[in-house]
């Protein structure tokens, strides 16, 4: 069994906002296991559901671009928001961005393009790190293309245009005019960055995402003592609401609060007397599930002057 610690425990309560004492004894039930605990907890009732995005700190920047039918995303990582709001690292993630835009694939195959110096992505990456002096790194892409219709774009904290900490993109086909997808597709967008759906549709979502929410589910409604029926009717009705709450296309439109996604694209079709299709989106908010260590500056600064602390 793993030594419970008070760094452990610490974490725990920072990630669950549960009690001390909830934490400590989580981890020794979990045998020191941070997930587990954290499912512990929540089974108990001491923690809340908690995104990953609540818990980033990683800084950097989300680029976005698009062209008609299509449009791409790129995630760069940075140490510290100083960085990000670097002229140069700005202008990488902006070229970066655009040549994700025109060749697609995946970030291999991103960092060996050119950029418009005619060197590779990568090798401008690592002479970024040499004289920006901090680590960064092109963590993730995705490109998005309809035959026809259009691809919409939306920054959430834009730091300069096309730059910022979260990029959406809305794919939209269809033979509507650009105004009204355009129009369409930045409402979808700005519910997207609010909403943070997990997948388009309800058979998209992670099963093992869905299987783990149906274990906490099953041992929280064993707790109340109901009969074995009553309690698989529970489990299901919670599986269900998840799958509601998580997939895109069954969300409420934060606008209203009311109207199912889909039923707000399919009445934009009826306006504009032709089918609209919301075929996929992109959502990148940075530094999504990344965790940082949390450091102490104070004795950072006394390690650099070598003065020991007391």
């Amino acid at each position: 069994m793993a030594e419970v610690t008070a760094a452990m425990v610490k974490d725990l309560r920072e990630k669950s906002g549960a009690g001390m004492m909830d934490c400590k004894k989580a981890l020794n039930e979990t045998a020191g296991d941070m997930d587990a605990a954290l499912d512990w907890l929540r089974t108990k009732g001491l923690a809340a559901a908690q995104k990953k995005s609540s818990r980033t700190a990683a800084e950097g920047l989300v680029g976005v671009a698009t062209a008609g039918t299509k449009g791409a995303a790129v995630e760069v990582n940075s140490e510290t928001d100083f960085v990000a709001k670097n002229d140069q690292f700005q202008q990488f993630v902006r070229e970066v961005t655009q040549i994700a835009l025109a060749t697609g694939g995946d970030i291999e195959a991103l960092k060996a393009e050119a950029m418009p110096s005619g060197t590779s992505v990568a090798d401008v990456l690592t002479n970024n790190i040499a004289t920006i002096g901090e680590n960064q790194s092109l963590r993730r892409t995705k490109r998005l293309e309809v035959a026809k219709g259009a691809v919409v774009s939306y920054v959430h904290n834009q730091a300069s245009p096309g730059l910022g900490k979260i990029g959406v993109l809305v794919a939209l086909e269809s033979d509507a005019s650009d105004e009204v997808l355009q129009g369409l597709g930045k409402q979808l967008a700005m519910h997207i960055a609010a909403a943070f759906p997990k997948a388009l549709n309800e058979e998209d979502l992670d099963e093992a995402e869905i299987e783990r929410e149906r274990a906490i589910a099953t041992e929280k409604a064993a707790e109340s003592g109901k009969p074995a029926d009553i309690i698989a009717k529970m489990v299901e009705g919670g599986i269900a609401k998840f799958r509601k709450e998580h997939a895109l296309v069954s969300q409420l439109f934060v606008m209203d609060g009311k109207t199912k996604i889909s039923d707000v694209v399919a009445k934009a079709g009826k306006d504009a007397g032709t089918t609209i299709v919301l075929k996929d989106y992109v959502r990148f908010q940075l530094g999504e599930g990344i965790e940082k260590e949390a450091s102490d500056f104070a004795a950072e600064v006394a390690a650099a002057s070598g003065v020991a602390q007391k």
